[in-house]
């Protein structure tokens, strides 16, 4: 099921290890948005029920956005956590939210 909730950014998914094949839409790991500071986001992804290889692209929605202003920019990859574990990436390819946008892009 697709959230409600309009997304902040879309990216390109990376996951370490076996983490791919546990994914699941709502999925809601921790991002580093800026050093020392992570937040919870809510995955919506495009391809993940196709199996295939192929990239995966998809959406995250942030728990506070205006908590960090001015935080990312495009091609930015950030890292993706459970717990102490580095469970992936994201690279940032298209801001929606405007106000997490570094340049105003």
């Amino acid at each position: 099921m697709k959230s409600q909730l309009k997304p902040d950014v879309e990216v390109i998914f990376e996951f370490v290890g076996d983490r791919k094949r546990k994914l699941f839409e709502g999925y809601r790991p921790a991002h580093l948005i800026a050093e020392n500071y992570l937040t919870t986001g809510m995955h919506s992804y495009y391809n993940l029920e196709d199996g295939s290889d192929k990239e995966l692209r998809g959406t995250i929605t942030f728990i506070s956005p205006e908590a960090y202003l001015a935080s990312l920019r495009v091609g930015e990859k950030i890292e993706m956590y459970e717990g102490r574990t580095k469970v992936g990436y994201a690279t940032i390819t298209n801001i929606f939210n405007s106000i997490l946008s570094k340049n105003g892009e």
